[in-house]
Order: C-alpha cells, then sequence, then structure tokens
C-alpha cells in the first residue's frame, strides 16, 4: 500500500492534518443511511401518527444539525465553513427493496468551499439522521436496524470526482 493515512506522523502519532497551504476549492459529498423497521412503524411516520411527532422533518433537522457540528464529534475533523447542508429522507415500502426491509433511505449532501473535504459531514449528517429516527421510534420498534452508512460521491479537491460503484 503507496498510500500514508494522512492523520498519522512520521512518528506514528496522530494528529490534526496540516491544511494551511492547500487551495481553497469547491466540495461537496453524498452520502446515505437507511434504517429499517417494521411495516407498522414505517406506517406510524409517514401518516404523522409518532407519538413524537413529526419524526422526517425532525431527522431532517438533526442531520443538518449534526452536520454542522461534525468537527466537534470527530476528533481529527477541521472546523468546516459549511455552504450546504441537505437531508432527504424516503420512506422504503415493502417490496421496493430487493432484501424485502421497510424503513427510512437518507441522503445527505453537503458542500463547502475551503482546503479539506466534507466527506465526514456528510456521512455525519446520514448516520445521525437514522438515529434521530430511532429516538423518535423506539418506543414502539426497539428492533429497528441502522445500515448502509455509507459515502455515494465526493467532489472537488486535489483528488476531484470520487463515485461509489453499485450503489
Amino acid at each position: 500500500m503507496t498510500e500514508q493515512l494522512t492523520h498519522i506522523d512520521e512518528n506514528g502519532e496522530v494528529r490534526m492534518v496540516d491544511v494551511s497551504q492547500k487551495s481553497d476549492t469547491e466540495r461537496v459529498a453524498v452520502a446515505e443511511g437507511f434504517i429499517s423497521m417494521k411495516p407498522e412503524t414505517l406506517a406510524l411516520i409517514v401518516e404523522g401518527k409518532a407519538a413524537k411527532g413529526d419524526v422526517l422533518a425532525c431527522a431532517r433537522v438533526a442531520g443538518v444539525m449534526a452536520a454542522k457540528k461534525t468537527s466537534d464529534l470527530i476528533p481529527m475533523c477541521h472546523p468546516l465553513n459549511i455552504t450546504k447542508a441537505k437531508v432527504e429522507c424516503e420512506p422504503v415500502r415493502e417490496g421496493e427493496r430487493a432484501d424485502g426491509r421497510v424503513g427510512i433511505h437518507v441522503v445527505t449532501t453537503c458542500g463547502v468551499t475551503g482546503k479539506t473535504g466534507i466527506e465526514m459531514e456528510a456521512l455525519t449528517a446520514a448516520s445521525v439522521a437514522c438515529l434521530t429516527v430511532y429516538d423518535m421510534c423506539k418506543a414502539v420498534d426497539r428492533g429497528m436496524e441502522i445500515t448502509d452508512v455509507r459515502l455515494l460521491k465526493k467532489d472537488g479537491g486535489k483528488t476531484g470526482l470520487w463515485l461509489r460503484e453499485n450503489s
């Protein structure tokens, strides 16, 4: 493996990467996550009958808030002046997935003009949006499962465009 881990210095010590000499570029990242649940739980969410309120609206707001706070959660992340944060939550009903699971598919898009990437912000937004759905519905379905949190796309910076194959 010729690539080096950037958060490890020459002595093997963890560090925050110095990006001071890098140029500002426009950067975008897209991530996703899925929270599976019982069909009855999904029906409560879609019908707006969850006891804690509008689950999807709350998950969208939580995802945006999480993107803005990523550097407070992930130790070596640089604080970024995010220029875009969008969280989409789409119900997935029976028969719509090959594995038969029902739930909420979350897709997040984050953007920044800066010296370092925004992948962690998009991934954090997807994770926290799914966790918010869990929190709001756990009283009726503790068996919900969060899966498939992953980066789908990143663009900008020195390495340019990266797209997940077979997403």
